[in-house]
């Protein structure tokens, strides 16, 4: 190669690299939603829907409002469970998560107080084999 063509190459990749970060990072917030499965979208999961998918129930009462995360899922041990429920905000920014025991918790269920929160909740189901189940609600 020839020092023309390789100033060419050089300067070429040397710019790549400083825009094709920027608009990776542009597109983050859309690159959020394809990290988790969902009813509509299960992916290789088709089958583990009703097991895996977060079931939502919003409660306002007081000028505050609760979550009651159910996810239909047995407990078998640290064989097959569901490790945890997080709640993110309409930007994919945490707000809340519970941690299940596999020995002691015998339903994945989670209550959370969100005060005066308003908008969307992402609610995300965690298994330890199949993945993350991703749920919105409004509130």
């Amino acid at each position: 190669m020839d020092r023309r063509n390789f100033i060419r190459l050089a300067v070429s990749g040397s710019a790549l690299g400083i825009i094709a970060p920027q608009l990776v990072l542009a597109n983050s917030s859309k690159m959020a939603g394809g990290l988790y499965y969902t009813k509509d979208a299960p992916g290789r999961w088709g089958k583990k829907v009703l097991g895996h998918l977060p079931n939502i129930e919003v409660s306002k009462g007081g000028g505050s409002t609760s979550l009651q995360i159910i996810t239909p899922h047995e407990m078998k041990g640290y064989e097959h469970y569901i490790v945890k429920h997080m709640i993110l905000d309409s930007d994919f920014k945490f707000i809340a998560e519970k941690l299940f025991d596999p020995i002691a918790d015998k339903l994945p269920l989670s209550n959370f107080d969100l005060g005066n929160y308003q908008g969307t909740v992402n609610v995300l189901s965690v298994c330890n084999k199949h993945d993350t189940w991703l749920n919105i609600a409004e509130i």
